[in-house]
């Protein structure tokens, strides 16, 4: 683990009818950022097979937190899955999380 690197998690309900939903109650989007940048270096997902959630890797490395519009026109471009909306939702939460650890420095406290 480099110093620069954070671990940041967003949840999100799933849509009724898919089978991540069967498995789990929420989806689960686990990103590590370069603290500095924002930048994605890494990602995963509680989605249920293994091609959706690399093909959400895919899309999310790379991309910066900072601008969270580029990645949900990424996943509005790409992305065609049923789990579509709730994976934006917890992405955008992990940007939410993101944006409070740089204004409050390494003080991050969930409400």
């Amino acid at each position: 683990m480099e110093s620069n690197e954070i671990l940041i998690t967003g949840y999100a309900k799933l849509p009724q009818g898919i089978t991540a939903k069967e498995l789990y109650s929420v989806i689960a989007v686990g990103v590590i950022v370069e603290k500095n940048s924002g930048v994605i270096i890494d990602s995963d997902c509680s989605l249920a097979t293994q091609i959706a959630k690399d093909f959400v890797r895919s899309i999310l490395i790379g991309c910066s937190l900072g601008d969270i519009d580029y990645i949900e026109k990424k996943f509005r471009k790409y992305y065609f899955g049923s789990a579509r909306k709730a994976i934006i939702s917890a992405v955008k939460t992990c940007a939410e999380k993101y944006k409070q650890i740089c204004e409050n420095g390494d003080e991050y406290t969930e409400e």
